[in-house]
């Protein structure tokens, strides 16, 4: 398996991305290559410091870079010659020598536009959806979308709800995941009418464990395994929740040392491990379901820790098959809307 690396993207790229992506090679497979896109002159001169194995990384060498405040589809059209692009034309199925994966933590939406331009979709997708695992107070939720589409149509959400579905069984391992629709309540009665032909959908698909809405206060308790949302509502809730969490934690800390220093030296473990459970480094990325393999987006402040659990997440994607099982049961989903 090559994975394609996009090492000038991101908050504090390109070093921390550059050593995060090499030190993950030992914990991939041996025939497996980290293929770095970005800086030649950076990248033979970390690669070199690394001592890594040579012969497990590929360079492709580009001149340009997307800032993380660019437009995105401009920017993807006027820098060809960019990191992220070349790392998606690579992930084409028609490159002359394709990668299996491609991942990035620069700008979100390029990235998106990008991977859905040159990877393309699966089959009988009609918009791919970025799925992003959130740990929660009684196990892990995948959300999806969080940014990939903030106008779906209901056709868009039930397949979200077969991705989802997927995504949460083969790689956050929970068996016949419960899969809900976030609303305003969870009285049949209320949200779009767009939500209600979305329910109606994933009611008749065979094989979804749907249990209707949800709304946001009973997320994480538990409610359920599989949140399906539009691009917006996604894209606030993990960001709300990782401030809070992160917030809430760096409080209690503060508050206990000022309550009792002594008290708070055996506190610190504890502190640590709740910090850990709730970082986002610690799960990689999202990928954006749907496309024709493998793009996996990171959080644009990704430190190297990050880079390195999105190769190995990207690893375990390929392994579980994700994307075979997504195409498999999208026959599922009955198309009841037309589709522009």
């Amino acid at each position: 398996m090559r994975i394609g690396v996009d090492v000038m993207g991101g908050d504090h790229a390109p070093h921390p991305i550059l050593e995060g992506a090499l030190s993950a090679i030992e914990h991939l497979h041996d025939e497996d290559v980290v293929v770095l896109f970005g800086d030649q002159k950076i990248i033979e001169q970390g690669d070199a410091d690394s001592g890594v194995d040579t012969s497990r990384v590929e360079i492709v060498s580009t001149t340009q870079e997307i800032s993380m405040d660019e437009s995105p589809v401009d920017a993807v059209r006027q820098k060809q010659d960019s990191s992220l692009v070349q790392l998606c034309k690579a992930g084409s199925k028609k490159a002359d020598h394709p990668i299996d994966a491609v991942i990035s933590a620069g700008n979100t939406g390029a990235f998106v536009a990008a991977s859905q331009m040159y990877l393309r979709r699966l089959p009988n997708v009609h918009r791919p959806g970025i799925a992003a695992a959130v740990p929660t107070f009684t196990g892990t939720v995948c959300f999806i979308d969080v940014g990939a589409n903030i106008e779906p149509k209901p056709v868009h959400l039930a397949q979200y709800g077969v991705m989802g579905k997927v995504y949460a069984e083969r790689i956050l391992g929970i068996d016949n995941p419960r899969v809900a629709i976030m609303n305003v309540g969870g009285e049949e009665q209320k949200g779009t009418s767009d939500l209600k032909d979305a329910r109606d959908m994933l009611r008749d698909a065979p094989d979804i464990n749907f249990i209707g809405y949800i709304e946001g206060r009973t997320l994480f308790d538990g409610g359920t395994d599989v949140v399906i949302t539009d691009g917006i509502v996604g894209n606030v809730s993990i960001k709300l929740a990782e401030g809070l969490a992160t917030g809430l934690i760096n409080k209690l800390a503060s508050e206990i040392m000022k309550a009792d220093p002594e008290l708070a030296d055996a506190f610190k473990p504890i502190i640590k491990k709740f910090y850990k459970d709730y970082d986002y480094h610690e799960y990689g990325g999202a990928p954006l379901l749907g496309v024709n393999g493998v793009s996996m987006i990171t959080h644009g402040s990704a430190e190297a820790r990050t880079i390195e659990n999105a190769v190995r997440r990207t690893r375990q994607f390929v392994d579980f098959e994700v994307n075979e099982h997504i195409v498999e049961q999208l026959g599922s989903i009955e198309e009841r809307t037309t589709v522009g």
